[in-house]
């Protein structure tokens, strides 16, 4: 099998022939690293690989599976892990100069998972500074480009990760998500991201540990894929008081879903947030296909309250806490994205938190109303076609102006403030030609239902070729007109002794 099939084999797919003996975890990587070395130049997705140690592991997968005692359902397969997330022994450096040597002694506990699931960690996927935005580009990598365009963004802050994913270079990626780090990505390069209910996966190193709008969630090409991976990163941990105590197979059998007795949902602005034109009228043509064959198919009204300076307070509250003592001591420690959201923390009262606190809770509530109608909800994931990454954020949009660098992001955002499940599926191609992304939202805490009602729409989509998954030409990609790389200022200490300056940089997303 030539490399480039391989590599665009699923996960499930790859599992299946370590265990019949058609495939090697050894071959599999070598053919991955192949990959990584041909296209990755082109689109600049992972930062830091860890080549040598895993050429290791793999030669010992390949002896589990030999053996018929695989150490989990991951292994031998290899992993991309967002550049924000802690890994034993290889370089994590948040995007950031003060993080650029940063080698951590310990995995965070997502990774740890994937590790003791058999999973390869073979590298970092990159992200915007500190995941500040949603333009997966900084001053230690430089910037990801669209694997579709390599002058366009692919979104962020786990651009990295996703397109990593759409160019075949890796199989599975995690990400995280506060305010659309994980589903714009998704939707900009093709792939599937799900942001899950904030109990789901935990998250013990979040900073503000009663604060729900960070979650960490998986990344994959299919929903098969996703739920793979979803099934290994979910989990309790004590140390996170928001996550909750789940069986172990609590993913393993979704129940089925008959697209005839679904009841949708949708919204084409999540209650007046500024869409393109373009946009609007591709999410018209996706719901206008998938009414006829579901239970019913009707408008919602998603102005659930001032969602927006409900996201700016919580957002804030988080910089401040990560970042708001460094910056005060080194004005010029973070770029001007981070500087700007500490800011504006700094800059608001006690009545403002407790306003925002009890606005967050109306606004769930009010979404609890919507949500007795219906089963799920679908909205565009993106208010635009990806732009030059060049562009650090979209400014306006269908004549209104941003006021803040995630301003754009509002179709995103607003639906963390409930702390529920959302998605995005990969859903055809917009009129400039790149991937539209659909985003589907459900009940909070009604995780399973949501992944189910996704399979089926992701089939119904899939056999259409309107509507299936876009796939990149990766043989056909033109490098970016501007050098991928040309913004970096503080390149990466790849032999440092071990932690930077810094050794407990904190994250907000």
């Amino acid at each position: 099998m030539r490399g480039d099939t391989m590599m665009a084999l699923s996960a499930h797919e790859v599992l299946l022939r370590f265990a019949d003996h058609r495939l090697t975890p050894s071959e599999y990587l070598a053919a991955c690293l192949e990959r990584i070395s041909q296209v990755n130049p082109k689109i600049n997705a992972l930062t830091a690989i860890d080549a040598e140690r895993a050429v290791g592991e793999a030669v010992q997968a390949t002896g589990r599976w030999r053996a018929g005692a695989p150490k989990g359902p991951l292994d031998g397969l290899p992993v991309g892990v967002k550049d924000l997330q802690d890994t034993k022994g290889l370089l994590t450096t948040h995007g950031s100069p003060r993080m650029r040597a940063n080698c951590p002694q310990v995995d965070m506990p997502l990774v740890a998972r994937l590790r003791a699931a058999g999973a390869i960690i073979l590298a970092k996927t990159n992200v915007p500074e500190c995941g500040a935005g949603g333009n997966s580009r900084n001053p230690v990598w430089g910037a990801t480009g669209n694997p579709f365009d390599a002058n366009l963004i692919a979104g962020g802050s786990s651009g990295g990760s996703a397109a990593a994913l759409a160019a075949d270079l890796l199989p599975l990626c995690t990400g995280s998500d506060t305010g659309g780090s994980l589903r714009l990505p998704a939707a900009l390069c093709g792939i599937v991201g799900y942001r899950p209910s904030v109990d789901v996966i935990s998250h013990p190193t979040r900073p503000l540990g009663w604060s729900g709008i960070s979650v960490l969630g998986p990344m994959a090409r299919t929903m098969d894929d996703l739920v793979l991976m979803l099934q290994v990163c979910q989990g309790f941990d004590a140390d996170d008081p928001l996550s909750l105590p789940a069986a172990p197979d609590r993913f393993a059998t979704l129940p089925v879903v008959d697209l005839s007795n679904l009841r949708v949902g949708f919204s084409e602005d999540f209650g007046g947030a500024p869409v393109d034109p373009a946009i609007r009228a591709t999410f018209r043509a996706r719901v206008e296909k998938i009414a006829p064959h579901v239970r019913n198919c009707r408008a919602v009204d998603l102005a659930l309250g001032e969602m927006d300076r409900c996201f700016d307070i919580l957002r804030a509250e988080s910089f401040v806490s990560s970042f708001g003592e460094v910056i005060k001591s080194d004005p010029d420690a973070f770029g001007p994205d981070i500087a700007a959201n500490v800011e504006l923390g700094l800059s608001m009262s006690l009545s403002d938190r407790a306003w925002a606190h009890a606005e967050q809770t109306h606004t769930l509530r009010r979404f609890n109303e919507v949500m007795r109608d219906v089963d799920v909800i679908l909205l565009p994931t993106s208010p635009v076609s990806p732009f030059p990454w060049t562009q650090g954020h979209a400014t306006e949009i269908d004549g209104q102006s941003m006021d803040i660098y995630y301003r754009w992001l509002a179709l995103n955002y607003r639906g963390s403030l409930m702390g529920g499940p959302s998605i995005t599926l990969p859903c055809g191609r917009d009129p400039y030609g790149m991937p539209f992304g659909l985003q589907m939202l459900g009940p909070v805490r009604k995780d399973e239902a949501v992944l189910a009602a996704a399979k089926a729409v992701e089939a119904f989509f899939a056999a259409d070729p309107e509507t299936e998954r876009p796939c990149p030409d990766m043989s056909g990609l033109a490098p970016s007109d501007t050098d991928l790389r040309s913004i970096v200022t503080h390149p990466p200490i790849l032999n440092g002794a071990g932690q930077s300056e810094t050794a407990a940089m904190r994250t907000a997303v």
